[in-house]
């Protein structure tokens, strides 16, 4: 009589195998599959592994179950899938630390909701300095919610606490209202598609990366068919709701070509706005668009000063504008080495970073020059540099996220050279990475210090009120797993004071999301996937 193998062998082997993927990484498939190449090792173990009717029935069965939950279970109930690796990834390193705040006043911009709440990056300044605490890395808890692939760039906070975000789609943006707490949506609104582009979603920021929350709970948005809107985050009975109250048609001062980037609000109230192709210019009281054409590429958003002043850096140079009685007047333009190329781990061939404004008159740029890129301080009166210098490697050195202001003389650039796309940190790997303190002393320009830590892309962030710096980083793998974690750096020594494990595989990568810290400091962070918390422990009673 033959004999047959029972089902249940070949289901065990299999729940051993997927153990052992989980423990150890992407590397048991590779090397289980190189090792079925082995005509004695197959001949062996095949009969074993090969899988009945009833396994791959119930495979499929399984497939099915999951896709079906995620196609019908409502966005964030879910947390985010997790991947292999658990046993070989620290969850957690470093040890808590005591709150040391630092003090730095960022003017308050009346046109905007509260500094810390208003836009990717914090404030008018774009100081990326949050007022308020952050994690201090007190037995940290993370959770998170699975919005499908879907990720909100952009957070803002509401006055009774919620999220606002602005979310990008496969298809086009989204605008959300999100319960902070279990990280649900409360309200959606779906803005205009993206319209076709030569360029990958995950490279696209037309209109999807920049908004800001006014004094009023309204966000102010750019739509990608070229319109500004305004847009309540709530109903008469303060309960989250999303109608759009007014919008400003820009088709007849912008071509069909050209793309709305970002807005901001001056001084004054007026709405701002930049597009790529170098059109900038703002809505008067009346609703009518005022527009200058700089000729030259914007790739970053803008930044305000509390005299009038607007900020803008093309791929050539940086540029303060100010209200004209016409339109928007240039009262300088300082040129920068914008390099031979765009590096990998840029979305184009100049200056990655919004202008940061600093106390003293001071203004804020990187540049894109071989073989390294400088941090370069300009004053805000004429334009004229103050000093510059350079940071990190030869022919290793890029940026794509906003500096951060780390006190009054302080900033901290970040290292996105080599992250070309969300492929350039599959199976463990991860770019040359780093970040950097620059300190403008007496007319100078110093390099304070240099971390190792690795963030590919994120938007990094500061919390005055604890004072640490907050990034999110990744750690290389031989085994090939893709773990990420929230890095709290001290920014006075450049150490690192603790990190958490948020996630492993590609769906925890954040993608060029900014690092948003809430009111009760917890930090939130955008993945290609939803959303990620991190805080700290809560004591009972």
């Amino acid at each position: 009589m033959r004999w047959v193998r029972p089902a249940v062998t070949t289901a065990a082997a299999v729940l051993f195998w997927a153990l052992l993927w989980f423990g150890l990484g992407p590397l048991v498939p590779v090397l289980s599959v190189l090792a079925l190449t082995v005509p004695r090792v197959r001949r062996r173990v095949w009969p074993w592994l090969r899988p009945t009717r009833r396994t791959l029935g119930g495979v499929a069965a399984g497939v099915v179950l999951v896709a079906g939950l995620v196609w019908v279970v409502p966005d964030g109930r879910l947390p985010i899938p997790t991947g292999s690796g658990a046993w070989v990834t620290p969850g957690y390193t470093g040890r808590p630390i005591e709150t040391k705040p630092i003090d730095l006043k960022i003017p308050q911009n009346e046109a905007m909701a509260p500094n810390g709440r208003s836009s990717m990056h914090e404030d008018a300044w774009a100081s990326d300095a949050h007022p308020g605490p952050g994690p201090t890395g007190l037995s940290p808890q993370v959770d998170s919610a699975w919005y499908g692939v879907e990720e909100c760039a952009t957070l803002a906070f509401d006055s009774q606490g919620r999220m606002v975000g602005l979310c990008g789609t496969r298809s086009g943006p989204q605008l959300r209202v999100i319960d902070p707490e279990s990280m649900r949506p409360l309200a959606t609104k779906n803005l205009p598609d993206r319209p076709d582009s030569d360029k990958p979603p995950w490279a696209d920021l037309c209109a999807g990366a920049y908004f800001y929350l006014d004094a009023d709970d309204h966000a102010v948005v750019a739509t990608t068919d070229r319109r500004i809107l305004t847009v309540s985050t709530s109903d008469g009975s303060g309960d989250p709701d999303l109608a759009t109250l007014d919008e400003t048609d820009l088709s007849a001062v912008m071509p069909a070509d050209d793309c709305l980037l970002a807005v901001l609000p001056d001084s004054a109230g007026r709405t701002w706005f930049v597009t790529q192709g170098g059109r900038i210019g703002y809505v008067t009281d009346g609703g009518r668009p005022r527009v200058l054409d700089l000729g030259e590429e914007v790739a970053n958003s803008i930044s305000s000063d509390a005299d009038g002043g607007v900020y803008a850096v093309t791929v050539d140079a940086l540029y303060r504008l100010h209200a004209g009685g016409s339109g928007p007047v240039v009262d300088w333009r300082t040129p920068y080495e914008r390099g031979s190329g765009v590096k990998p781990g840029q979305l184009s061939q100049g200056a990655g970073t919004t202008p940061t404004l600093m106390p003293g008159g001071l203004i804020a740029i990187t540049d894109n020059a071989n073989p390294r890129m400088h941090v370069i301080v300009l004053r805000t009166g004429d334009g004229s540099e103050v000093c510059q210098t350079e940071v990190f490697d030869d022919d290793a050195s890029a940026t794509e996220n906003s500096l951060v202001l780390v006190g009054p003389t302080g900033l901290v650039v970040e290292n996105n050279e080599g992250y070309s796309s969300p492929l350039r940190t599959l199976l463990g790997r991860r770019p040359a990475g780093g970040l950097a303190r620059v300190d403008v002393r007496d007319g100078r320009c110093s390099l304070t210090w240099t971390s190792p830590e690795v963030a590919p892309s994120s938007v990094a962030k500061l919390s005055l009120a604890t004072g640490l710096l907050y990034a999110y980083t990744k750690r290389k793998s031989w085994l090939g797993v893709d773990a990420w974690y929230l890095t709290a750096i001290d920014p006075t020594t450049g150490r690192t004071a603790w990190s958490v494990r948020t996630g492993r595989g590609p769906l925890y990568n954040n993608h060029y999301s900014a690092i948003t810290l809430g009111p009760d400091g917890s930090a939130y962070v955008a993945t290609l996937a939803g959303l990620v918390r991190v805080r700290d422990r809560r004591q009972s009673g």
